[in-house]
């Protein structure tokens, strides 16, 4: 799957998690491509030097402290996204959480359809 289809993904993905959590408000949907862009920058480049910086605490939590690290990636983007804005740490591991439920499922029927 190539990166374009991949931030599409995200981007549809993130607008349903706006539009049903409580908390998340995503205005427009090019918002929601800005923000997928921007999740997608932050997760390659300040995710893995997180992890590195916090690896004893993750192992300690069997890889719970993940999910706190993700929380922490989207209200990194809260900050530099106008439009885009999550209410609580609670709330942007939760939406993290929903975020990569839909891009599985999403992904999962794109590879089949483009198998077939």
């Amino acid at each position: 799957m190539n990166m374009l289809t991949r931030i599409i993904i995200s981007t549809i993905s993130i607008m349903v998690v706006g539009y049903i959590l409580p908390g998340v408000v995503v205005s427009t949907p090019y918002t929601a491509f800005i923000v997928a862009i921007i999740l997608a920058l932050l997760n390659s480049i300040v995710r893995p030097i997180l992890i590195i910086l916090t690896l004893p605490v993750t192992i300690v939590t069997l890889g719970l402290f993940l999910l706190v690290i993700n929380g922490f990636i989207v209200l990194i983007a809260n900050h530099f996204i106008n439009g885009f804005s999550v209410s609580s740490l609670f709330i942007a591991i939760v939406f993290s959480v929903l975020v990569s439920l839909i891009n599985g499922l999403l992904g999962i029927n794109s590879f089949r359809e483009k198998k077939n």
